[in-house]
């Protein structure tokens, strides 16, 4: 099995011997602690690989003023920006006009088609866990990474984005009250979900009261 630090090691070198000029002197300037970190706590645990992965990317602002990307992740379905934000340079020490510049640029590239990941230093160190799982939902909707043998239909999706809407349990007469339909119609497609595991039935006595939406249940709404 191939550890993360020999995996990166092989990673970096592959991305220097295809660079020249400033693109190789930006990676070896650029691609720090930070970073690897980012790599390391974040995208390692997640994907165990470094498949079509680009470290400091060079892009284009919108007056062809090159800068570059911490991380361009450039699958065939997609293209996604990751950025590892220190709060002392990304923040602290940004006058008005950087932070202008900093905001048009991101929706510059939003307009050219690019998904913005903005995570930040302090996250990646001491709450990876929150980075990994917010990469899982902005990227994980166009992997597809195994067969889901319950695929969802649109009813069922709509009843999900519901449950998580409500901010609380779900209830028969939730669905009766938002979807104008009778209480039995609105249990059974409550109980479908429940089969399915999406949902959890909480009962009180023999009466199921509710319904909580489990955790890994919102890569479904997308």
């Amino acid at each position: 099995m191939h550890t993360f630090e020999h995996m990166h090691t092989l990673f970096i070198e592959k991305h220097l011997e295809k660079r020249c000029g400033e693109r190789k002197a930006r990676l070896l300037r650029g691609h720090s602690y930070g970073e690897k970190l980012l790599l390391q706590n974040v995208w390692w645990p997640v994907f165990g690989n470094f498949d079509y992965l680009h470290p400091e990317y060079e892009v284009y602002d919108r007056n062809r003023k090159s800068y570059f990307l911490d991380f361009a992740f450039l699958p065939p379905f997609g293209r996604f920006d990751l950025e590892c934000d220190g709060f002392q340079s990304h923040v602290k020490d940004m006058d008005r006009e950087k932070f202008s510049y900093s905001l048009n640029r991101d929706t510059f590239l939003t307009a050219l088609g690019w998904k913005m990941i903005h995570f930040s230093f302090d996250d990646i160190k001491d709450r990876p866990e929150i980075c990994r799982s917010l990469l899982q939902l902005v990227i994980g909707p166009y992997l597809l990474h195994k067969v889901n043998i319950n695929p969802v239909s649109k009813i069922e999706k709509d009843l999900l984005l519901l449950a998580w809407q409500l901010g609380r349990p779900i209830r028969p007469i939730d669905v009766c009250n938002a979807w104008k339909l009778n209480f039995r119609t609105a249990r059974k497609l409550l109980a479908g979900l429940a089969d399915k595991g999406w949902l959890q039935s909480v009962s009180k006595g023999r009466t199921i009261r509710y319904y909580e939406l489990k955790k890994d249940t919102l890569e479904l709404l997308f």
